[in-house]
């Protein structure tokens, strides 16, 4: 039974989210602001933490930075802001996904549903070439010229379905439907932030890249080469 931390300071969103997630057969641990999250994540070892930007002493971001710092959990951020470039920011320091409010408790099971299962294997492919890139997807494992690059969740999948055919260009909403199993136009931003980590961990110069390439109007691509 995969363990998910739900960390928000509103009783009612975290007993609702709780309430959810216990249903759909999780086990569920809590906490209400950003340090009391960080110790529940050193001591319960979560499969993956949902975790809301708008926390006292210690702000979601400033939690992720963290948690990004000691590991690899995949974090499902929860935000009330209307402001994207808080949620890009999110996504660029790792976050796996994330859930405006108001949102449908339905949906934000489906997500961590499709976030745990990119952490576990794909058995249609066992290793990946693409170039100088070699993907072992059941140990979600990447090794670039022989250097081994640790990814969050969401960066491997959404890498490990590029390297299924490199060379092909694929646009936003391809992307987004191949790691959430159904496209959202309103999402199609985050593809970016996400490609912009990937960069930053693959590429020796992320404003020049050789790996991952960008096709100008259309999307992206793998280098085959």
């Amino acid at each position: 039974m995969a363990t998910i931390l739900v960390v928000d300071d509103e009783p009612k969103i975290t007993r609702l989210v709780r309430d959810y997630l216990e249903s759909a057969g999780f086990a569920v641990v809590t906490a209400a602001d950003g340090r009391e999250a960080l110790m529940r994540a050193r001591t319960e070892h979560p499969d993956l933490v949902i975790l809301d930007l708008g926390l006292p002493h210690l702000d979601g971001l400033d939690v992720t930075r963290r948690l990004r710092r000691e590991g690899d959990v995949p974090i499902i951020m929860l935000t009330a802001r209307d402001d994207e470039t808080d949620k890009l920011i999110g996504l660029e320091l790792g976050a796996d996904d994330y859930v405006t409010k108001p949102f449908s408790p339905r949906e934000l099971v489906a997500r961590v549903r499709a976030v745990l299962r990119r952490r576990g294997s794909d058995p249609s492919d066992d290793l990946l070439r693409a170039g100088a890139l070699t993907l072992d997807v059941p140990r979600m494992r990447l090794e670039v010229d022989g250097r081994t690059v640790e990814l969050t969740a969401t960066e491997f999948s959404l890498l490990a379905a590029m390297a299924r055919q490199p060379g092909r260009v694929f646009t936003r909403s391809q992307l987004l439907d191949a790691i959430h199993g159904v496209a959202f136009e309103s999402y199609e931003r985050a593809i970016d932030a996400h490609v912009k980590n990937i960069r930053r961990k693959i590429e020796h110069d992320p404003h020049d890249p050789r790996h991952l390439l960008t096709v100008y109007g259309v999307g992206y691509r793998l280098t085959d080469a």
